[in-house]
């Protein structure tokens, strides 16, 4: 799967979001201020779409675009590449720098409880779910 650019991935945020849109719906669900031009907003929707990300339905002469690439597919391939790119591979190199540079004192101890549960199969709780 091809990379984004920053442009192209606020738009598919808005896309997963309304799951669903017109470009009108698109521009109003972004957070840049001020709005980017409808005409901006409908050559991405464009390229999305070339690229297989954005599908769409025609009304007429009027579009309506939804999300063809998940958003975990996306994630999941965004991850692939900064592992690949900034960690050499190692999922161990992420987790480590993550621990040493980005968490708190309570999402160490999440971590470390997620790390445990998974060891040890579910807790008692999640069997009822």
């Amino acid at each position: 799967m091809e990379e984004l650019t920053k442009t192209e991935e606020r738009i598919m945020q808005a896309l997963w979001k309304l799951k669903k849109a017109f470009i009108k719906d698109v521009i109003d669900h972004l957070p840049d201020d001020p709005k980017p031009p409808y005409n901006t907003v409908s050559s991405v929707v464009r390229i999305l779409e070339r690229k297989g990300c954005v599908g769409f339905k025609a009304y007429g002469k009027t579009y309506e675009y939804f999300p063809l690439l998940s958003k975990m597919e996306y994630r999941a391939a965004s991850l692939r590449r900064m592992l690949a790119q900034y960690f050499d591979n190692s999922p161990t190199a992420l987790v480590s720098f993550m621990v040493e540079e980005t968490l708190s004192q309570r999402e160490k101890q999440q971590l470390l409880d997620l790390l445990h549960d998974s060891k040890n199969g579910p807790k008692a709780d999640d069997d009822a779910r």
